[in-house]
């Protein structure tokens, strides 16, 4: 991937940030270090709406959301491919059978989705927020309440200290309290305590790390403040007082089209009860006397993120580093394996179509994080490691990408397991067991943890599913051990359909 110092980024970025209400593209010129935004397009799909109790997408909705990524594509033509970051949230998070769905949105907007986790969602909301206002002392807490999810950060300066992120959104809680777009004092009562249940548990932690200012970001705090100026002109940030002057007009009307409001927007009406009723209870809950509304949000955050990814300021290689300290491995091994890795993934790259961006950094972050599993034990390490990636909050990875890593860390080692790789996105689905045979060669070879550099050994594939292994004569006759590795190594892979044929440099068999 192509690196250099923030000059030399491209002109053009842009985001889109799939939410559970509505859907956002963001682009921006980035020149002398600094994003000037120079379009922003909105629509509201309520993909979160769409979900059924089991997790299925309702196909008219589906296509509303479709729609609105075609016009979003038109947009996205003008950037070139790897200067768009588009990001599925909660909605998606939880939906289930979104293969074809998936497919359609990426040929709409001609770029992949990724969905990210409710942490790392927080992480980037945090970025968005941090990035648009001054940089004042002390913590802040932000407050983003979403369709589907509400977040809650703690950070100081341009840092996150703590994230949470909570199954509360103004579209669920809306239809959930709500329904059919009635409003009473009981309904939203019980709204408020459904909201004060789910924000009881984080309590206690988020008032011992305290803060000084209070932020709010998004659609529905930007909702509630408007409201409150209109009631009054004076105010410029929200209070209890200024809330409670919101639910007592809220609660004049039986129905959301009824609510005397003219700072709500027709496609806010309707979920604009359930996120006033879970601002109400952050405000309760955490003993907050006031919020200022921040102008940047999550698709900001994603900009400075690709900025980073761009640039030297991956959050991605941040984490993969962290990792690396936290399950304390062994530094140098890694480093043997990532570099016999990466230099044959050069050799396959053509006949195995492997020259993605993301080929490059997953094999090379697989071999980096291979051995976490050895952390928790010895034997299995393959599958700790792989449940670790699957499921540890990531800053930076989207869940497909750390899906992909632990399948090929998982499979690392002794019997692949090739359950699974089937439902990894394009073309993982179908590559990723390339990625796999590099890995397990580079660990195989680098068993004995020796200082002594490997000799020449050259790949070449056959076709798909035949890879040649080369290997001067000599080096195989002194490592009895390692013609013994390869000689299983081929049974394992055979049992998967994949043949390794193991040749010494005079063309002849030698295992």
């Amino acid at each position: 991937m192509a690196r250099g110092n923030g000059s030399a980024a491209p002109e053009l970025l842009a985001a889109v940030d799939l939410g559970s209400n509505s859907f956002h593209l963001i682009v921006a010129r980035y020149t002398h270090g600094q994003l000037v935004v120079v379009d922003r397009l909105r629509e509201s799909v309520r993909l979160g709406s769409g979900l059924d109790a089991d997790g299925r997408l309702d196909r008219e909705v589906a296509a509303r959301a479709i729609a609105c990524l075609e016009r979003f594509g038109q947009r996205l033509r003008e950037i070139r491919a790897g200067k768009v970051r588009v990001v599925g949230t909660n909605a998606l998070r939880r939906a289930h059978r979104k293969q074809a769905f998936l497919e359609h949105a990426r040929a709409a907007l001609g770029t992949p989705i990724e969905i990210v986790s409710g942490i790392e969602e927080a992480r980037l909301i945090y970025s968005g927020v941090a990035h648009s206002m001054p940089r004042g002392r002390g913590k802040r807490l932000v407050v983003d309440i979403g369709g589907g999810s509400t977040e809650l950060i703690i950070g100081e300066q341009l840092n996150p200290l703590k994230l949470e992120s909570l199954e509360l959104g103004c579209v669920s809680l809306s239809e959930q309290y709500f329904k059919g777009g009635r409003i009473s004092l009981k309904r939203f009562a019980r709204a408020r305590i459904d909201a004060q249940r789910e924000l009881a548990p984080i309590e206690s932690a988020y008032r011992n790390l305290g803060w000084v200012q209070a932020v709010g970001s998004s659609g529905s705090v930007k909702s509630v403040g408007d409201a409150i100026r209109e009631l009054d002109p004076t105010a410029s940030y929200i209070t209890p007082e200024g809330l409670e002057a919101v639910i007592e007009r809220l609660l004049q009307a039986d129905h959301h089209r009824e609510i005397k409001l003219e700072s709500l927007s027709d496609d806010r009406r309707p979920v604009f009860a359930g996120g006033l009723a879970i601002l109400a209870e952050i405000f309760e809950v955490l003993g907050l006397e006031q919020m200022h509304i921040a102008e940047g949000a999550m698709r900001d955050g994603l900009l400075y993120d690709l900025v980073g990814r761009l640039t030297h300021e991956d959050a991605r290689e941040r984490t993969v580093r962290a990792m690396q300290a936290r399950f304390h491995v062994d530094l140098a091994q890694a480093e043997r394996v990532e570099r016999t890795a990466m230099q044959w993934l050069g050799e396959v790259t053509p006949a195995w179509s492997l020259d993605g961006v993301l080929a490059e950094q997953a094999l090379s972050w697989a071999a980096r994080l291979h051995e976490i599993g050895l952390d928790v034990a010895h034997a299995r390490h393959h599958q700790h490691g792989a449940y670790l990636l699957e499921h540890a909050d990531m800053p930076g990875f989207a869940r497909e990408d750390q899906r992909l890593l632990s399948r090929l860390v998982g499979n690392h080692r002794r019997k692949l397991v090739v359950e699974g790789l089937d439902r990894l996105l394009p073309p993982w689905d179908r590559q990723a067991i390339y990625l796999i045979v590099l890995l397990r060669l580079a660990v195989l070879l680098h068993r004995g943890r020796g200082l002594a550099p490997l000799p020449e050994i050259r790949l070449h594939p056959k076709d798909l599913k035949t890879l040649e292994i080369r290997f001067p004569v000599r080096w195989l006759r002194q490592h009895p051990l390692t013609v013994a590795d390869l000689s299983q190594e081929i049974d394992w892979l055979e049992s998967i359909g994949f043949q390794l044929r193991v040749y010494s440099s005079r063309g002849l068999p030698a295992v």
